[in-house]
């Protein structure tokens, strides 16, 4: 892998991991229903951040604009996840954002 695609590579997964977390603690609240959307975006930053560190693993050509891409799914995902008090919701918005700026300055 490149070096210059480490930090993003790492945001990336680590963002996944903390979404998969988010999704599956939300699905245990009280109301899940509140939670319906948290989920959603969950889950789909979650892939999109993996499918992301797998194109930079691949040094694939489609970096930017994948990049540009998992940027605008991480700020999403961040937002929702802003808006509940529990620490997982806030854990994951806060690497969400991480993973946001990194993917912003791969896409730049």
């Amino acid at each position: 892998m490149l070096d210059e695609y480490k930090r993003c590579v790492e945001a990336c997964y680590l963002c996944a991991a903390a979404c998969d977390h988010c999704a599956t603690s939300c699905l245990d609240e009280e109301n899940v229903e509140m939670m319906r959307e948290c989920i959603r975006l969950d889950m789909q930053c979650a892939n999109t951040c993996r499918l992301t560190a797998q194109f930079m693993a691949l040094n694939s050509g489609s970096v930017q604009q994948l990049c540009q891409f998992c940027a605008d799914i991480c700020q999403q995902c961040a937002q929702a996840c802003q808006q509940h008090q529990h620490q997982h919701c806030q854990q994951c918005a806060q690497a969400c954002q991480r993973c946001a700026e990194e993917c912003r300055k791969m896409a730049a």
